[in-house]
């Protein structure tokens, strides 16, 4: 099985003139503490692909939730969020301000307090709603000093 895989990745990394293992990197995550925020990953997620200059639409990136949540697209996998839900009472103008929410750019400060909560494992959220999940942390866990 490893041979297998190591000739997989070969075969890949030829193919698409690329190095390295096909999965490199950790995983990165962040908790997402505020609805505001909730919306604002979101949005983050749905534009990568744009930003990435992969697509020119969010709609156009087949691997997205952006057109069941924008469009009303029919999924089996996604169940829509309480704070998607909260965006209107009514699917369709619903659907409206989430795709008007996705058309705005999100400020470069927020798109580098998500990187950055991404990339140090940290919470993303309101300040007290930090506060009392590292104190929920340290009164859980108090030997090892988080």
């Amino acid at each position: 099985m490893q041979r297998l895989g190591q000739r997989y990745v070969q075969y890949f990394n030829r193919r698409h003139t690329r190095t390295g293992t096909l999965w490199e990197g950790r995983f990165r995550s962040c908790l997402v503490l505020d609805e505001q925020y909730f919306l604002a990953c979101q949005r983050y997620i749905e534009l990568n692909p744009v930003r990435a200059q992969m697509v020119d639409e969010p709609e156009h990136y087949p691997w997205s939730s952006y057109r069941i949540n924008a469009f009303g697209q029919d999924s089996s996998l996604i169940k829509p969020h309480l704070a998607y839900l909260r965006l209107h009472h009514e699917t369709i103008p619903r659907q409206a301000a989430y795709r008007q929410l996705c058309g705005e750019a999100l400020p470069d400060q927020l798109l580098a307090e998500i990187r950055d909560a991404s990339n140090g494992n940290r919470s993303l959220g309101i300040e007290e709603a930090r506060a009392t999940v590292l104190d929920d942390a340290v009164a859980q866990f108090p030997k090892t000093g988080l």
